[in-house]
């Protein structure tokens, strides 16, 4: 890489790391908070799901606002947006300011992907290289910001843990507004040029016709198989550390003389298989038709969510080797079903494919946070697992119907 390809792979590495600590760190915060705020699983998992809903629904305006202001700007804006958001989570005296906090939170994160994947794609000369480092940065996030997050709170309290995690933001941006490098050299050296204001506005113009040319093809059965997909993983993972902490084998214990919760670690454990999965997933696409790869990974899923509770009385040996599976299946799909995307949008209007597929994954997948607080709390967790495992079936069934219908061609 030269340096402008090096520049730009540190920023998004640093920026996409921040989104995905912020976005799973939540979670943890989400058994504090229960108690903090006497508020029950529904009435959080309506606050939680309208902010994870937000990332979805902006991903496409987002994109837009990338061709006409360029990335860098609309990067370093959703950062600060995360972390401000993140530092009003401190000050919540109520739930009410929590909602403001998480809603000012989901908004800014809403910007980062359309705006991240199109400076690489613009400004990266080696793009499939620079992609690689910033699903790194992800997964780091991914794994490791929950683990930071339930370490620090084994010292502090989960207030100034919320302000240690506005630190990293801080720095992004201080490194944001000094790097400098060229977002559109990749563009410039193909001989193309920028995306103008008008160019934006015309492709705001043909949003509606290029919309329904890719939702008559095989794409909208792909659609709803994601949008499933997205419900599944935010209704499990919103509320896994409270789930796991119910259960009588895991109550808390001492470590340095302060209480720890064995389930914020199991679920840190989940999250770190979850790059193992990842890997594997993105490889399998090479070699293993993708609709068999997509209906394989959502039917695991249907599975794994009907053993997950009575695997606990299995023993803690197969409960964790149920999690670990979990968590490998659950990261393996992305990006299995990013290439299925591919395969079934036609290449002129691929990215306005992928902000549909966010739209899909965040924006309709945020229901899964409050469709798991409901359950929670007028039902059990036996019902919302039971739930979430007929959904990853159904969707399956969806795959098949695209195999049965298209034949793989979309």
């Amino acid at each position: 890489m030269d340096e402008n390809d090096r520049s730009i792979t540190g920023f998004t590495m640093l920026a996409h790391g921040i989104f995905h600590t912020y976005e799973l760190s939540i979670p943890i915060f989400i058994v504090i908070w229960l108690d903090v705020f006497d508020v029950s699983p529904f009435v959080l998992g309506i606050v939680v799901s309208i902010g994870y809903g937000l990332i979805g629904v902006g991903a496409i305006p987002s994109g837009l606002l990338s061709d006409t202001y360029g990335s860098r700007r609309l990067i370093v804006a959703s950062v600060v947006g995360m972390g401000g958001g993140f530092f009003l989570l401190a000050l919540a005296p109520n739930v009410y300011v929590l909602m403001v906090a998480i809603v000012i939170w989901g908004v800014a994160a809403s910007v980062y992907h359309p705006a991240g994947l199109s400076l690489i794609s613009r400004g990266a000369k080696n793009r499939g290289t620079v992609f690689a480092y910033h699903g790194v940065g992800g997964n780091v996030g991914t794994a490791f910001g929950p683990l930071l997050t339930a370490s620090l709170l084994l010292f502090f309290d989960w207030r100034l843990v919320v302000v240690a995690l506005t630190v990293p933001a801080v720095a992004v941006v201080a490194f944001g507004s000094l790097i400098e490098f060229n977002e559109n050299a990749a563009t410039a050296a193909d001989g193309g040029d920028d995306i103008s204001e008008d160019d934006a506005s015309m492709n705001l113009q043909s949003i509606v016709d290029d919309s329904r040319l890719l939702l008559t093809t095989g794409f909208l059965l792909t659609f709803a198989a994601i949008m499933i997909y997205g419900i599944y993983y935010r209704g499990l993972l919103t509320f896994l550390p409270d789930m796991i902490g119910g259960l009588p084998q895991f109550g808390t214990y001492e470590i340095f003389g302060q209480e720890a919760e064995p389930a914020q670690y199991i679920y840190t454990g989940i999250l770190m298989i979850g790059i193992l999965g990842q890997y594997v997933g993105g490889r399998v696409t090479d070699h293993v038709r993708t609709e068999y790869a997509f209906f394989s990974t959502l039917f695991a899923l249907g599975v794994l969510a009907f053993v997950f509770i009575p695997s606990v009385s299995w023993g803690l040996a197969p409960f964790l080797l149920v999690c670990a599976a979990l968590g490998f299946f659950l990261y393996a799909t992305a990006p299995i079903y990013q290439v299925v995307i591919a395969e079934y949008a036609a290449a002129d209007v691929h990215g306005l494919s992928y902000g549909y597929a966010y739209l899909g994954m965040f924006g309709f997948g945020a229901a899964g946070a409050a469709l798991a607080g409901s359950l929670l709390t007028y039902a059990s967790e036996t019902v919302l697992l039971g739930t979430l495992g007929a959904l990853a079936l159904v969707g399956a069934g969806i795959v098949l119907s695209l195999l049965a219908l298209y034949g793989g061609n979309g």
